[in-house]
């Protein structure tokens, strides 16, 4: 339980802050950055914090059960189980937002993707430092019941 309040805590409000650093990039507004503009950045940020967490609050709580999956296999360590959710949501976030645009590249579609990369890989991480248990050994042998 605590692996998805992690997600969920963390991943809309990363998403949403990646997600108008992003779209201020592509829209040309970083030409010229003072204080100023900074201040208004981080206003927007604020202001739209409910609405990041009203439309990201599903997409974490996915990628938290594909986290809560590949936990349970045994083989893939943390590292990789870290780096293949944040694969998964790279790719869904390329594809969900990337081809919205008036321009559509490369370079678009990969900022676009590190708007789902950053927040699922953060909270994976979170959740592995602060949350993963001992996954429990498997039960032992029961003894023939016909004894032998």
């Amino acid at each position: 339980m605590k692996r998805y309040l992690i997600f969920v805590a963390v991943g809309p409000a990363l998403g949403g802050f990646a997600l108008l650093l992003v779209t201020t990039y592509m829209s040309g507004y970083w030409t010229k950055t003072d204080p100023g503009e900074v201040a208004k950045l981080f206003k927007v940020f604020v202001t739209s914090l409910q609405y990041s967490y009203l439309f990201g609050f599903l997409p974490a709580l996915m990628m938290c059960a594909i986290d809560d999956i590949l936990f349970h296999v045994r083989r893939i360590a943390p590292v990789m189980r870290m780096l293949i959710v944040g694969g998964i949501a790279f790719v869904l976030a390329g594809f969900n937002y990337a081809s919205h645009g008036s321009e559509y590249g490369a370079l678009q579609w990969i900022l676009y993707g590190l708007v789902g990369f950053i927040p699922a890989t953060v909270s994976s991480w979170l959740v592995h430092n602060f949350v993963d248990e001992q996954l429990p050994d498997a039960s032992p042998a029961r003894p023939s019941e016909h004894g032998a």
